[in-house]
């Protein structure tokens, strides 16, 4: 599953999530920013349309961290940076 907040992409890896006993990401959504992801037949989901989510995500990257640290490492958050491909070609670095 995955779904954009105003600049992010956050990407689930639901199969990481079977047999997940915290469901942290849940909790720090909740306590972080605005209770987008939900806990759904044992896995996080979100309710709403893209456009919803893209208004009620703060991007606080909370879900990633807690699912890192406490869960089954089953997020990945993409977060674009504008020219941070060419900075990287220019100093050798990609």
């Amino acid at each position: 599953m995955e779904f954009n907040e105003r600049t992010i992409k956050v990407i689930i890896d639901e199969e990481k999530c079977e047999g997940c006993k915290t469901h942290a990401c849940v909790d720090a959504c909740k306590t972080y920013s605005r209770g987008i992801l939900i806990l759904k037949d044992g896995k996080p989901a979100v309710e709403g349309s893209p456009e919803d989510l893209a208004r009620k995500g703060t991007e606080c990257l909370a879900c990633e961290y807690e699912c890192w640290f406490r869960g089954n490492s089953a997020i990945t958050i993409e977060v674009p940076v504008e020219g941070l491909a060419d900075y990287s070609k220019k100093h050798g670095t990609e």
